[in-house]
C-alpha cells in the first residue's frame, strides 16, 4: 500500500496539470443511505423510476466495481472522510451514545429526543471538510452527520463544515417526521450546532404504533434537501464551493408525503400492506411497503434532477463535478424486500455484509469536458480514495505529509487512498491500482473482514473456524467456497496474511476471534 501511495506522489500530478484550467472546480457529493448497486436503471433496476441519475450516468462516468468504505452507515462514512479503510479508521461500527451512557436496550425508547449522537471521528486524524476549506472551499454538508454527539469535538461547525443542516445523530435519521434537526451556518453567525425543533411535528404523538404520527406535515427529508438547494442558490463563479449532501432516502423508516410520486406506485404495485415489518421495533409502519420503497429512490432521484437543474440554471454545471453514490448495500429494514425489486441482481449480500452486495455500491461521476459521458468503468475503487482524489482535482499536491497528524498513542496516521483522477480523464493506462482493498465491520455480536486482490475475495468473521474464499471473476455470486480446495492453498495463505497485517486493533471495535487467519 505504501508504494502505491509514493507512486501516486509521482504519476498524480501532471494528470492534474492538464485536467483543468486554473479555476477549481465545485464538487457536490450526493450520498444516499441503503440503496443497493442494482436499486437504480442504469444499473438494471426494471421497476423504479430515476430518469435523472440514469441521465446523469449518460452524461458521465458510471464505475461497475466501486466500493463503500464498509457494509453499514457510521464505519462507511468515516471512511469517506478520512481516507481510510476500517481496519485503520477509529470508526468500524455504529454506536450510539445516549448522554453519558451507551445503551442498545434504549433503542425502543425513540420518543425521547434528548439522545444525542454517535462515536465522533478520529480528532486527530484530518477530515475532507477541512482540507476542502483549508484550500479555499465553501463548505457545507446537508443531512446525517454520524461523526460526533453534540457536545462532541466532531461536530461539523469543528470539522471544517461552513453550513450544516440534518440530524447530528444517525439514529435520529431512522425517522422522516422528527422532533427535531440540528443545524449550524457560519454566515448566520452561529458559534455552533444547535437544534431546530420541529414545532408541528411534536403537535402529535410518535410512538410507532400510534397512527398520529402519520399527521405530522415537517418531512426531514425534503427539508433537508430544500436547505441544499438555497444554499447551492447562494454560490457563485467567485469561490468554489463543496457540498457533500448525505440524504437519508432510501433507508426505513418506510414512509412519506401522500403526493404524486407515493400514488403513481400505490397504483402500480398491489402491495401487501405491512408483511414483513418488523413490529416491535422502533421503525413506524410501512403503509404499503413496495409503493413506498420505490418512491422513495424516485424521490431522491428528483432531488437530483433539481440539482441537475439549479447548476445549470446558474451557469455552475460546467465546473461542477457532481457525484451519486450509496452508503452501503440495501436494508431490509422496517418492511423493506430487496428481493422484490432484485435489488442486488447479480450479487450476494445486504447491508451488514461483506458479501458484494453488502459494499458494492452505485458510483456516478458527470465532470463535463474532462470526464467521458456515457463510460462504464469496472476500476476498483472504494470509499478511501475519495479523499486522494479530491486533492488531486483541487491541486493539493503530497497530502499525506500536508495534513498528517501526530498520533497520540505513537503510532502511525494512515492514508490508504489512491487517487483515481487519471480513471476519471480516461487515461486508465496511468491509473496506479490497489494492491488490495480491505473491509471490517464490528455490528453487536458479528465482527466480519474481507479482502479483495484482483479478482480474489476473502470473507472471515468471529464466529467461524476458517475464512471463505472466492474467485469473483467466476462467482460474482459468490456461491463457491474454495478454500478447501489445495489448488489454491497459496492464494488463500496470502489473502490470510494481508487481512492480518492490514488491520491495528481497536478497544472500541474488539474483532474477538481472530485465529481463523492463522496459517
Amino acid at each position: 500500500m505504501k508504494a502505491n501511495q509514493l507512486l501516486y506522489g509521482l504519476a498524480m500530478a501532471p494528470a492534474l496539470a492538464g485536467a483543468q484550467n486554473t479555476e477549481k472546480p465545485n464538487i457536490i457529493f450526493v450520498l444516499c443511505d441503503d440503496m443497493g448497486w442494482g436499486d437504480l436503471g442504469c444499473y438494471g433496476q426494471q421497476y423504479i423510476s430515476t430518469p435523472n441519475i440514469d441521465r446523469l450516468a449518460a452524461e458521465g462516468m458510471q464505475f461497475m466495481q466501486a466500493y463503500a468504505g464498509c457494509p453499514v452507515s457510521a464505519p462507511s462514512r468515516a471512511s469517506l472522510m478520512t481516507g481510510q479503510h476500517t481496519g485503520h479508521c477509529k470508526i468500524r461500527g455504529n454506536k450510539e451514545y445516549w448522554g453519558d451512557q451507551w445503551d442498545a436496550s434504549l433503542y425502543n425508547g425513540i420518543g425521547d429526543y434528548k439522545r444525542v449522537g454517535q462515536e465522533p471521528l478520529d480528532i486527530n486524524h484530518v477530515v475532507l471538510p477541512e482540507i476542502m476549506k483549508d484550500n479555499g472551499y465553501n463548505t457545507a454538508q446537508f443531512g446525517k452527520w454520524a461523526g460526533g454527539y453534540e457536545t462532541s469535538e466532531s461536530t461539523p461547525d469543528k470539522r471544517g463544515v461552513d453550513e450544516f443542516y440534518g440530524p447530528i445523530c444517525q439514529f435520529q435519521a431512522h425517522t422522516y417526521y422528527p422532533n427535531f434537526l440540528n443545524k449550524y451556518s457560519k454566515d448566520d453567525g452561529d458559534e455552533g450546532v444547535t437544534r431546530e425543533i420541529m414545532t408541528e411535528n411534536i403537535k402529535h404523538k410518535y410512538q410507532v404504533d400510534d397512527p398520529d404520527y402519520y399527521a405530522r406535515p415537517q418531512y426531514s427529508a425534503d427539508l433537508i434537501h430544500q436547505k441544499a438547494m438555497a444554499w447551492i442558490d447562494k454560490q457563485t463563479s467567485a469561490k468554489p464551493f463543496y457540498g457533500l449532501f448525505t440524504y437519508t432516502l432510501p433507508h426505513a423508516e418506510l414512509v412519506q408525503p401522500e403526493d404524486s410520486i407515493l400514488l403513481a406506485y400505490r397504483a402500480k404495485f398491489c402491495d401487501d400492506t405491512n408483511a414483513g415489518q418488523n413490529l416491535g421495533s422502533w421503525y413506524h409502519m410501512a403503509i404499503g411497503r413496495h409503493a413506498q420503497f420505490a418512491g422513495m429512490i424516485t424521490r431522491l432521484d428528483a432531488y437530483v434532477g433539481e440539482i441537475m437543474a439549479k447548476l445549470e440554471e446558474k451557469g455552475l454545471a460546467e465546473n461542477t463535478i457532481l457525484i451519486f453514490s450509496s452508503d452501503n448495500g440495501p436494508h431490509e429494514e422496517g418492511g423493506a424486500d430487496p428481493d422484490f425489486f432484485n435489488r442486488d441482481g447479480v450479487l450476494r449480500g445486504l447491508k451488514r455484509s461483506c458479501h458484494e452486495g453488502g459494499i458494492r455500491i452505485p458510483f456516478v461521476v458527470r465532470w463535463p469536458g474532462k470526464v467521458p459521458a456515457g463510460v462504464k468503468n469496472d476500476h476498483q475503487l472504494a470509499f478511501y480514495d475519495i479523499m486522494p482524489t479530491f486533492c488531486d482535482i483541487i491541486g493539493v499536491e503530497d497530502y499525506v505529509n500536508r495534513y498528517k497528524r501526530t498520533q497520540p498513542n505513537g503510532e502511525e496516521d494512515y492514508f490508504d487512498g489512491i487517487s483515481f483522477l487519471p480513471t476519471l480523464l480516461g487515461k486508465d493506462k496511468d491509473q496506479v491500482k490497489h494492491d488490495y482493498l480491505y473491509w471490517e465491520i464490528w455490528e453487536n455480536y458479528l465482527h466480519e473482514l474481507a479482502v479483495r486482490q484482483g479478482d480474489w475475495k476473502l470473507i472471515y468473521n468471529n464466529n467461524e473456524s476458517s475464512p471463505r474464499l472466492y474467485d469473483l471473476a467466476t462467482d460474482i455470486h459468490e456461491d463457491n467456497n474454495l478454500a478447501g480446495d489445495a489448488r489454491y492453498a497459496d492464494k488463500l495463505k496470502e489473502l490470510k496474511k494481508i487481512a492480518r497485517e492490514a488491520r491495528v486493533g481497536s478497544t472500541l471495535f474488539p474483532f474477538g476471534n481472530l485465529s481463523g487467519l492463522n496459517d
